[in-house]
């Protein structure tokens, strides 16, 4: 009896795609606190095309956590339009939404995130599953990318039985699984040692493509300098976007 027919992959990207990647303009987001309006953006404009290596970084409330919860469309704006891959995210309705985090978005959290009871590979099919990719395609797809962060001897082993420079390799290999548009890391190195920290951004520097944009989101000094390209926030506005290298000190140490 033949075999049923592979699912299309949903995220595939046909080669390299230039130009922009993120598009926001005059973004903004406004919080209601009792009787005050927080101004957590206050009109941030930012593209960050196609294979680039961006690290955002901020004080405590500079806008950070609140621009990421923007870019991993967690969260609408206020005011102002945010375009990822092409898409107008303000436009989209909420099962749009939850379609554009599962196909253009690969989130790598600093917790890792992993089911606990399944195994590595399981865990990295897991966004193909919600996807709709039917099982011997999830396997070999998330069996690949795991042999691409250095895994191949690991994929059938749980989240207790793996290191943690090993989980955040198993959380990067989901990310990565669905070929998404950009990978957006919340403090990726925060939970491990400085060693297994450095082997981490190593694997990021390994895995930069054309095809799609890496966004970090840190406190980290030593992480924001290994970024091609730095964005300071600072009372939800950019108060610095370069090479991280021409940044003034006081913005890699806020």
């Amino acid at each position: 009896m033949p075999s049923p027919p592979s699912s299309p992959p949903p995220a595939s990207r046909a080669g390299p795609a230039p130009g922009a990647c993120i598009e926001l303009r005059g973004l903004r987001k406004e919080y209601r606190l009792g009787e005050e309006t927080v101004h957590a953006l206050a009109g941030v404009d930012l593209t960050v095309d196609y294979g680039e290596h961006v690290a955002i970084v901020g004080p405590s409330g500079s806008g950070k956590s609140t621009l990421l919860q923007l870019l991993g469309c967690l969260d609408t704006p206020t005011s102002g339009t945010y375009v990822l891959d092409r898409d107008e995210v303000g436009r989209l309705s909420e099962s749009e939404l939850a379609e554009v985090r599962n196909r253009k978005i690969g989130f790598v959290f600093q917790g890792f995130h992993l089911l606990p009871r399944a195994t590595a590979l399981r865990n990295v099919e897991l966004p193909l599953v919600y996807a709709g990719v039917n099982a011997n395609e999830r396997r070999d797809r998330a069996a690949r990318v795991l042999e691409r962060v250095g895994l191949a001897d690991r994929m059938n082993h749980r989240p207790d039985q793996l290191s943690g420079g090993q989980r955040q390799r198993v959380a990067v290999a989901r990310a990565l699984v669905t070929e998404p548009a950009m990978l957006l890391a919340d403090e990726p190195t925060g939970n491990l040692d400085t060693k297994t920290g450095a082997e981490v951004l190593d694997l990021f520097d390994e895995l930069r493509s054309p095809e799609r944009a890496l966004v970090m989101v840190t406190h980290d000094a030593a992480l924001a300098g290994r970024a091609l390209r730095l964005v300071a926030l600072r009372d939800g506005v950019i108060e610095f976007d370069g090479d991280p290298s021409e940044s003034p000190l006081q913005v890699l140490h806020a």
